[in-house]
């Protein structure tokens, strides 16, 4: 982004903050498209996609007075947009479980109460981990980015993704043994 859209979006959100609620639309149509490319890459779910830009900028509007620094704002609104789409993923996995639960249900070198135990642990370990631990979990396992990938949607860099990624998988370990 360049400095003079950055200056854009300050004078639009100072404009907002003093009541000038018609800047908004400039300010959706702007960044729209890019919130939903963000929870796309999250949720991989086109309609689930817009619906979850559309619940983030109820959000940005309502915590847009209380932004601290309002050259940040593409960045953390796009983190409001991304812990949305976190969030709706947690509650599917939450209620279907389906990874896991297929790659023990289906491993024929376990009994049915061994599997059971190995689902049970796997999914509690998991859930002990600290969040973001458990963000680049879901998105290398479960979504399947590549390190390049999760790189560009995180905005860091590929070293950082190893690393977290590492981090994650030893806490796993950690967890597990005990």
């Amino acid at each position: 982004m360049n400095k003079k859209q950055i200056l854009t979006d300050r004078l639009l959100i100072l404009q907002y903050r003093k009541g000038n609620t018609s800047v908004l639309p400039t300010l959706v149509e702007r960044y729209h498209k890019t919130f939903c490319e963000k929870a796309y890459w999250v949720v991989k779910d086109r309609e689930a996609a817009k619906d979850i830009a559309q619940e983030s900028w109820i959000t940005i509007i309502g915590k847009l007075h209380s932004l601290n620094n309002v050259d940040s704002f593409k960045s953390w609104a796009s983190k409001i947009v991304y812990n949305k789409a976190i969030d709706r993923v947690n509650i599917i996995n939450k209620e279907n479980n389906i990874n896991v639960a297929k790659y023990v249900e289906y491993n024929n070198e376990y009994d049915e109460d061994e599997r059971k135990l190995i689902l049970e642990s796997l999914l509690i370990a998991i859930q002990k981990l600290p969040s973001g631990k458990q963000d680049i979990i879901r998105l290398f396992y479960k979504e399947e980015y590549s390190i390049i990938e999760i790189s560009k949607f995180l905005n860091v860099p590929v070293g950082t993704v190893k690393s977290r990624l590492f981090k994650a998988r030893e806490k796993l370990k950690e967890i597990l043994k005990k």
